[in-house]
């Protein structure tokens, strides 16, 4: 089924984004299947087909699992599980010094994808952009943005005006938001008012090769750190289609000079790889792709102007080294925070406190990714094995993504009480959870299995469902869709149900096959997911309230726990545990992240407090009282 969006209509945008790398295509993607109305503009006449940023940590494997866009990837990209360190000094040759887990048990770091996958930052734009077109929106080639304007006389719109390099003319576009993906010279930044990069750039340039290499140096295909004491360090990540790039620092052989970039010419990187990896042969079947750069470690001062209407994500808000592999990983979940809280705003169903939080959230992980670069750059090229395996391992969880964790905030609710034990803490992100699902008995993640529609996730918790019965009944009935609803919860349930009318979600081919229609029975807004630990024997779909029983597809068994990451049940994992009578409420950000949680009995008065509760939480960045901005006509 082709999507109505796949002829652009006369009229303002949403959003307009520009940049359609990975942040980009990203946030592109994102809006597009949320049923945002956006332009995504790009400079480049085509997508990128070599090069670039390679590395996806765990945390985005699952993000693009709940996109469900990871097929695609995992059969052309290569996996690594371990690193491997080798020294050589005067006095000795090169050997290997010591080898490593590169994500160890769970017990350090609790991830289904215990891995990184390799491939070029084109296939990475690929499956994005895939997405993105299967939801009815294109990129915009040749179209160099010059700068934004308030469009004067028309509230809340804002004049974008780019080049288009086929023809020489100047475009326009309004809008009623704007987000700079642009890169690291970003233009967008560049004209929001008193934004300014701040840090540092360091002198050492680093040369960097992607190719088919030809050697019998054994470590190849592990990620691998070889150091020279008189030529430098060079990083070996295996790639896709039998390749391997190298990260090369590139030092004088005395030290006592700089290399500038004019020397650097692939020639002398080259020759300074097969220094480095003596007495190993290194030769190349084929070069793909050469590039230098030069660290620079810097964050945007503030990545939301004044207006809160323009925005600014990936390098366009943070740059630094690209040997932990993250900037493309960091840049994508810029995006993916961003993406949702739009959605809402253009929907009219956000508070302004919803996007402040955006730069609250993703700068904070921006900073925590320059203080990480800046002590793993300084033991990289130490070339020390012991200090590198340290740093490594103390910043495991923030490398593979999913220790990137935010301050409390409005979305972000403190914990009520100490009985609350488990993962599942506000500002964290759901750990690995395996449960049944009751309708189809297909064992799930429970943190992925409902896909990414821009809802907000409420899982409940409870030992049987019929001890809790007046507690779900309460809870449920508030959130009945109803504009005149005595609780909020209701009516922003009838607002997004009206919003998403005038302005639907696009339905791509693969929605025949996925049913998003299965998670909308209950709210546009909320899913709901019932998780219980008795046996499907003794409860049935029916002994659900009506708006519950209507999600039978979010309805739960915790009973695999052998299928496990750390071999325990969900609810001990995520919430410390469920006694019989008792109920555990998590809500669950569309970004995945934990917002509040507490423990209440499955009495009805206890029903009416949770509902106060989530009232009080959801109201601090929902409101039902504004007609949600329909910009253009489809």
């Amino acid at each position: 089924m082709v999507s109505p969006r796949t002829e652009k209509a006369d009229g303002a945008r949403d959003v307009v984004v520009v940049g359609a790398g990975p942040a980009g295509a990203m946030l592109g993607a994102n809006l597009a299947r949320f049923g945002v109305y956006i332009d995504v503009l790009d400079e480049r006449s085509d997508k990128t087909s070599t090069g670039r940023a390679d590395g996806i940590q765990p945390k985005t494997l699952e993000t693009f699992k709940q996109m469900r866009v990871l097929d695609s990837l995992l059969q052309k990209g290569v996996k690594f599980y371990d690193m491997t360190f080798w020294n050589s000094h005067a006095s000795t040759s090169l050997r290997r010094t010591g080898r490593e887990t590169h994500y160890p048990s769970p017990d350090i770091i609790d991830v289904l994808e215990p891995y990184m996958l390799l491939g070029h930052q084109g296939m990475v734009e690929d499956a994005l952009l895939d997405d993105m077109a299967a939801n009815g929106t294109e990129v915009t080639r040749n179209a160099t943005f010059t700068e934004y304007n308030p469009r004067s006389g028309i509230k809340d719109l804002i004049d974008v005006s780019y080049k288009d390099s086929t023809t020489g003319s100047t475009r326009h576009l309004q809008t009623t938001y704007l987000v700079g993906c642009d890169g690291a010279h970003s233009n967008v930044r560049k004209c929001m008012p008193n934004t300014e990069m701040v840090g540092e750039s360091k002198d050492i340039i680093w040369g960097v090769l992607d190719g088919e290499i030809d050697t019998e140096f054994p470590d190849l295909w592990s990620k691998t750190i070889v150091h020279s004491e008189k030529y430098g360090t060079i990083l070996c990540i295996p790639r896709e289609r039998n390749m391997t790039r190298l990260y090369i620092e590139l030092i004088s052989a005395d030290q006592n000079e700089k290399i500038t970039k004019a020397v650097a010419n692939q020639e002398f990187v080259i020759q300074r790889a097969r220094d480095i990896f003596k007495p190993y042969q290194l030769n190349w079947n084929f070069i793909e792709w050469f590039g230098l750069y030069q660290i620079g470690q810097r964050v945007a001062n503030r990545f939301i102007d004044d207006s809160q209407k323009v925005f600014i994500t990936g390098d366009a808000g943070h740059t630094h080294s690209p040997k932990a592999g993250q900037g493309m990983n960091v840049s994508m979940h810029d995006s993916w925070n961003l993406a949702w809280k739009l959605n809402l705003a253009v929907r009219g169903l956000a508070t302004p406190a919803l996007l402040l939080t955006y730069e609250a959230e993703r700068r904070k992980i921006a900073t925590d990714l320059i203080n990480f670069d800046n002590e793993h750059t300084a033991a990289f090229s130490a070339g020390d094995p012991k200090k590198l395996a340290e740093n490594f391992a103390m910043n495991t969880r923030f490398i593979s993504g999913v220790g990137a964790e935010y301050d409390l905030n409005v979305l972000n609710e403190p914990l009520s009480s100490p009985e609350i034990t488990g993962d599942c803490k506000p500002g964290k992100l759901l750990t690995p959870g395996k449960v049944t699902r009751y309708v189809d008995h297909n064992t799930v993640d429970l943190q992925l299995d409902i896909p990414h529609l821009g809802q907000f996730r409420i899982f409940i918790f409870c030992a049987t469902v019929q001890s809790v019965s007046p507690f779900l009944s309460t809870v449920s009935a508030a959130f009945e869709p109803s504009s005149a609803s005595s609780s909020l919860l209701g009516r922003v349930s009838a607002a997004a149900s009206a919003s998403y009318k005038v302005k639907s979600r696009p339905r791509s081919p693969q929605d025949e096959y996925s049913r998003p229609e299965r998670y909308f029975t209950a709210s546009d807004l909320f899913t709901f997911g019932v998780v219980t630990t008795q046996s499907k024997d003794s409860v049935e779909v029916a002994d659900l309230p009506p708006l519950l029983a209507k999600s039978r597809w979010t309805f739960y068994l915790d009973n695999v726990p052998d299928m496990d990451t750390k071999k325990m049940r969900c609810a001990d994992k995520w919430v410390g545990g469920i006694k019989e009578g008792e109920v555990v409420v998590v809500n669950v950000r569309p970004d995945g992240y934990v917002g509040s949680v507490a423990r209440w009995r499955g009495t009805a008065n206890d029903g009416k407090k949770a509902v106060r509760w989530m009232e009080a939480y959801y109201g601090g960045f929902l409101q039902a009282n504004v007609t949600p901005r329909i910009s253009a006509k489809l």
